[in-house]
């Protein structure tokens, strides 16, 4: 950090050292992080339910506790926002629909985990309605915007997530993923977006409703941020069993460094079977896929031995049960859907023992402009289905593996482009130390912030 270095365009490593060692106070970088909001979120949207006097005690709690000489969380005065639906005592939660609106009495345990690493949470971030669209805005908030394009989508549900972390508004960002949630709003913004291993992360206190929790399968928590450092930082604070979400085991996270590219054993899949992708992705992936062969890894272009059509059916299916407002499936159906989908999942096993990585593209195009949800979707002037751009997201939550988007390039009209790369289940450190070694030798050119009126 050097004087000139505005405290919100740190990453959260660099941040949190920063305050540990007393060369910025963490009610400062909150004041700063305040100042980005009030000069962008009005354009931007992305950022809701603000609770400014919670964030400056937890701030100064923080300074107070470090002149004190007490060890500090490796989060220290790090300001964030978090997915709206994961609970923060006491701040409002909406989930994006005016008949969820509340005021959370607790802590979900990943927000819980923040504040215990120090973390100081300002509000929530914008979504979808009830989580469950492709873009963000709801009648609560209205619009998220696409800091590259504001007549863009930041995606959804997690688009206000995205956008905030790629304007500067939040040091990273903790959100859900089920249909790609988290990986279409981090390639539509140009960020890194991590769906982690399945049952790597709790889900206590998100999508906090009266009753039993529906969703046990195919969606997680993850984090958003600027830098793969940070992905690694935040996952291992947010990781583990809590003791209330039993369905959560008790992993190790592995190694995070970045291995040598030669020898590794990488699948490209620069165009899908059971989606279309926009040229210019497939393109994308096609250049890192020869990058990666001059590098010295063994490259593949097979896929896992997975009937693709059966298996967006079965997600298809699987999804609306759990999500609806009730289940009418009989317990067979459902036990005869998770035998079909133990099936998938082995097949994705088998695969792995092949092949290190997959790499293929994090969605059907780049951001859109914003639409009426259900509206199709132009993928080189040729119209799609809404809903078909879910394609290549999902394949990773039905497999229950780790799935990464991450900046590639830009398109020619100037928006950001992602690759999506694929690990075996509990492999999550060692997805994102691919990805560092892409980076480490110009495969991946890192984080870039937004060329457009909203540019810092």
């Amino acid at each position: 950090m050097t004087k000139d270095t505005p405290s919100w365009r740190l990453t959260a490593g660099e941040l949190g050292s920063a305050i540990r060692a007393g060369r910025i106070s963490a009610r400062v970088a909150l004041e700063n992080q305040i100042a980005r909001i009030d000069a962008l979120n009005p354009k931007l949207n992305a950022v809701v339910s603000l609770d400014l006097e919670a964030a400056r005690r937890q701030a100064e709690q923080v300074d107070a506790a470090r002149d004190r000489g007490e060890p500090l969380g490796p989060l220290a005065g790090v300001p964030i926002t978090l997915k709206d639906g994961i609970d923060v005592a006491c701040l409002r939660t909406t989930l994006g629909a005016r008949e969820l609106d509340r005021i959370a009495d607790a802590d979900a345990s990943v927000a819980a985990r923040l504040k215990q690493a120090g973390a100081v949470i300002l509000g929530h971030s914008n979504v979808a309605p009830f989580l469950g669209d492709f873009q963000t805005n709801n009648a609560v908030f209205g619009r998220s915007l696409n800091p590259w394009a504001a007549e863009r989508t930041p995606g959804g549900s997690s688009g206000g997530a995205a956008a905030a972390v790629a304007a500067g508004l939040s040091s990273f960002e903790v959100a859900s993923d089920l249909a790609g949630s988290i990986r279409q709003p981090a390639a539509f913004c140009g960020v890194y977006g991590l769906k982690p291993s399945e049952r790597r992360v709790p889900m206590t206190g998100f999508f906090n409703l009266p009753g039993p929790r529906p969703v046990r399968i195919l969606s997680c928590l993850g984090p958003l941020a600027r830098s793969l450092d940070d992905l690694l930082l935040v996952l291992d604070v947010i990781s583990g069993p809590d003791g209330a979400d039993h369905e959560i085991a008790p992993v190790p996270l592995g190694s995070s460094a970045a291995p040598g590219l030669a020898g590794l054993r990488v699948a490209v899949a620069p165009e899908l079977p059971f989606c279309k992708v926009a040229r210019s992705l497939s393109d994308e992936v096609e250049r890192l896929a020869n990058a990666l062969e001059g590098a010295g890894v063994q490259l593949t272009r097979t896929l896992p031995g997975v009937d693709w059509s059966a298996a967006q059916a079965l997600f298809g299916e699987l999804a609306t049960e759990l999500t609806g407002p009730d289940q009418t499936q009989s317990l067979s159906w459902y036990l005869h859907a998770l035998a079909r989908r133990d099936g998938i999942m082995s097949a994705w096993d088998r695969f792995f023992e092949e092949v290190d990585f997959v790499v293929w593209p994090s969605g059907m195009s780049a951001a859109y402009p914003h639409c009426e949800p259900g509206q199709p979707v132009v993928v080189d002037g040729q119209p799609f289905p809404y809903f078909a751009q879910v394609g290549a997201l999902i394949p990773a939550n039905l497999a229950g593996v780790p799935a990464l988007a991450a900046p590639a390039a830009r398109d020619t009209a100037g928006l950001p482009l992602g690759v999506q790369l694929i690990g075996p289940r509990w492999r999550d450190f060692e997805l994102i130390g691919f990805a560092k070694a892409l980076e480490e030798v110009g495969i991946l050119p890192g984080f870039a912030w937004p060329k457009s009126l909203l540019s810092p």
